[in-house]
């Protein structure tokens, strides 16, 4: 780092640009306002007063036990799977509704907060010097520090990439706090066993809070070391009072275990990270900027949005939704929500935050659709720590993922939850109207994020290697019957989270199963050649997707299914996105019936994921009209918090990461498409932005790209680091483009 620390302690995160940050001029009165730091690991939800300061912990790793472990296994189910395929090939189509071991729903573990940093200007004090007026408060995306300000005082917080604790920083003259760890959040548990402790120490005070499960083992502790510049520290109840400070500078950890935590340790542990030399939280915040800062200024996007518009407060922005410095902001917001919230795991259906005990659908990892949107932008928008994120959930889970191969299907191989805490990578969340443990196409459909990041850094990551051929074993297994035409059948398939009109939910050749068993083989036999054969001449013997009498492709390839339109999952058109198996350049008959199927698809419960997914799928057939339709019904239907961060359904319903997460990687795919052959500049590019600027995004053929664009036309610059022939496609048409390996490549298109 350059930068001194004195100017990083002082920075202004206030003045920094708003397409950079957001700001807002009153504290959070909800959590689901509060602006979000996190390092992958802890995360924090700050409501932005320095009078009552409050700052949610949370950390990936806290999931309420519920539940015998046992009962927590996959369905014992593989000695009667031949029997289910004969039914189901000989006509019952509701064959699959008995297909389970008699248990009743269960839901994963669910994801809480840990407790709430508390720090209060005791009431005698404030009576008696009075509330100076609110400035404002702030969130900067480039630096991940969440400031608050007062005429007199200032309260920044952030969550330490390099040394994975939450830091906060209070100054200001004579200041007079009262500090305590506070568990009593929404729907904490009543019987959630809590202990307190705080001991002086020199300089300051150590506080913890430790919280036992209720009828369990498994408890979480945790430790706040406080350091206190001037002024007395004394004991107070269920914590410490600070009064006439200069400065208060809290370090936060949080804990989950299964034995006494050692706060003492603990707290030796943060000490240790303040140093011998002055100023600490400079030093803090330097060590953290040089991984926060660098990743995040990686890729930009710049709509010439109207400055003052830019610098309007979030929750005024939000009232704007044709505004072009909103899409920036939340551009800008959702890449810096997706880097805050991968390190330890990939995003949760929460992200990394939650303010409530009661998290919607246990605010877990949902495989079959959310958990890939939310990440869909990893490789494009430069931020390999998702990726990264997203390979460490997946190696940690082979294990269950065989074991859901073997119990359920008598297979080798894997095969991938549809719901996961994080612990468990088994398939034991299934029910009649959702079988999800009969949905084969999931660990494909994880790989498929981690097979785009090896193809944009050039470079086979072992692990994923590893995982793709455990996938093709099962396919081995588990691909033994054939149909009249003497195809291979996928028996029993699903298409989450949908069924056919005329049938029963587990049926057979599902159109995503289909695509993720050609793609997981013949990916796998590109990089297992001893196995390419047999692998590639399995692909080979799947059948084709199927066009149905409405001209669209089929969602069930096998005749006879009907199609349910009005759903918000698209699993059937995979092959279009993410996927490249049907394109409009190379399959324009399938291309045609994908396109014939997403305009028949209805919104059915206008949940945000439904939405941006059909964006997704709109921009690689290059229906801009369908992406800024799309796009439009997310900005227009009140998705997004104060605090940028996305809500399920429209008003802010549901406290929800997809939206956020999602919204950069339709803005990509919107500009810039990319395959390890192919370039398409501007393949749809949504409605009313005539001039803007991308820089930074990265390609799956080894170039990162900027590219600019006006009324008049379009520059592109490439910067590959490969060597390499690809087809560039643009409004002008197609033909060979040749890289060379760290020569910039500069592109000039005309004007539609």
């Amino acid at each position: 780092m350059n930068t001194p620390v004195d100017a990083l302690v002082n920075e202004p995160t206030h003045h920094t640009a708003p397409v950079h940050g957001t700001w807002e001029p009153q504290p959070a009165a909800r959590w689901e306002d509060a602006f979000l730091s996190g390092n992958g690991h802890h995360g924090a939800l700050v409501f932005g007063d320095p009078d009552d300061e409050r700052v949610v912990v949370t950390h990936h790793t806290l999931v309420r036990p519920v539940g015998a472990d046992e009962d927590r296994l996959p369905p014992r189910l593989a000695e009667e799977l031949p029997a289910l395929q004969d039914r189901l090939l000989a006509g019952d189509t509701k064959a699959a509704e008995t297909f389970t071991d008699g248990r009743p729903l269960q839901w994963v573990r669910p994801f809480h907060p840990a407790f709430q940093v508390r720090l209060r200007r005791p009431d005698g004090a404030r009576d008696e010097a009075g509330a100076p007026p609110f400035h404002r408060r702030t969130l900067d995306f480039r630096t991940g520090v969440a400031e608050a300000a007062r005429a007199d005082r200032t309260g920044r917080v952030f969550v330490s990439r390099a040394d994975d604790v939450i830091v906060q920083y209070v100054t200001g003259p004579d200041l007079t706090l009262d500090i305590r760890l506070d568990h009593r959040l929404a729907g904490a548990p009543a019987t959630l066993g809590v202990g307190h402790g705080a001991v002086l120490t020199p300089g300051g005070a150590l506080l913890s809070l430790r919280a036992r499960y209720p009828d369990s083992d498994l408890a979480y502790t945790g430790v706040t070391l406080a350091a206190v510049t001037g002024g007395t520290t004394t004991l107070a109840p269920q914590g410490v009072r600070v009064a006439g400070a200069r400065s208060v500078l809290l370090l936060t950890r949080v804990r989950r275990h299964t034995w006494e935590a050692d706060v003492v340790a603990e707290g030796r542990a943060l000490r240790a990270l303040l140093g011998e030399e002055p100023g600490p939280y400079g030093m803090l915040l330097a060590r953290h900027l040089s991984h926060h800062r660098t990743a995040y200024d990686r890729v930009t996007l710049d709509l010439a949005a109207d400055p003052a518009e830019r610098a309007l407060p979030g929750s005024e922005l939000l009232a704007r939704p044709r505004s072009a410095a909103l899409l920036e902001r939340l551009f800008a917001a959702g890449r810096y929500h997706l880097l805050s919230s991968g390190g330890l795991f990939p995003p949760r259906l929460t992200g990394l935050w939650t303010g409530d005990w009661d998290t919607a659908w246990s605010g877990a990892f949902t495989n079959d659709a959310n958990l890939n949107l939310q990440t869909a932008s990893a490789a494009a928008a430069a931020l390999p720590e998702v990726s990264e994120a997203l390979a460490s959930l997946v190696q940690r889970q082979l294990p269950d993922w065989r074991d859901n191969a073997r119990e359920v299907f008598g297979a080798r191989g894997v095969v991938a939850p549809a719901h996961s805490d994080g612990e468990s990578g088994h398939s034991y969340h299934f029910n009649r109207e959702y079988p999800l443990h009969l949905w084969t196409a999931g660990a494909d459909w994880l790989l498929g994020p981690l097979v785009d990041h090896d193809e944009t850094r050039g470079e086979h990551d072992p692990r994923t290697t590893a995982a793709l051929a455990e996938v093709a074993l099962f396919y081995e297994d588990f691909l033994t019957r054939t149909d009249d035409g003497g195809h291979l059948v996928v028996v029993p398939s699903y298409s989450p989270e949908n069924r056919p009109a005329n049938a029963g939910w587990g049926t057979v050749n599902a159109a995503m199963d289909l695509s993720a068993a050609r793609h997981a083989l013949r990916t796998a036999a590109d990089r297992h050649p001893e196995h390419a054969g047999r692998w590639r001449a399995l692909a080979d013997r799947l059948p084709p997707h199927r066009t149905n009498a409405d001209g669209a492709l089929a969602e069930w390839a096998r005749p006879g299914l009907e199609d349910s339109y009005d759903h918000r999952h698209l699993s059937h058109l995979y092959a279009v996105w993410p996927l490249h198996e049907i394109t409009p350049y190379d399959t324009p008959d399938l291309a045609a019936a994908a396109h014939r199927a997403l305009e028949l698809r209805g919104p059915e419960n206008d949940s945000a994921h439904g939405h941006l997914h059909h964006a997704l799928i709109a921009a690689r057939l290059r229906d801009a009209e369908r992406v800024t339709g799309a796009l439009g019904r997310v900005l227009d239907g009140d998705f997004f918090h104060a605090s940028l961060m996305s809500a399920h359904y429209p008003h802010r319903d549901v406290y929800n990461a997809d939206a956020a997460h999602t919204l950069p990687a339709v803005l990509i795919e919107a500009l810039v498409q990319s395959t390890p052959g192919r370039l398409v500049l501007l393949p749809a590019p949504p409605a009313g932005h005539p001039r803007g600027a991308l820089h930074g995004v990265r390609t799956r053929f080894g170039a990162a790209l900027d590219l600019t664009w006006t009324p008049d036309g379009a520059t592109a610059v490439l910067r590959p680091t490969r060597t390499v022939r690809i087809e560039l496609r643009t409004s002008e048409g197609a033909g060979p483009l040749d890289l060379a390996a760290h020569e910039d490549r500069l592109l000039t298109l005309k004007a539609r």
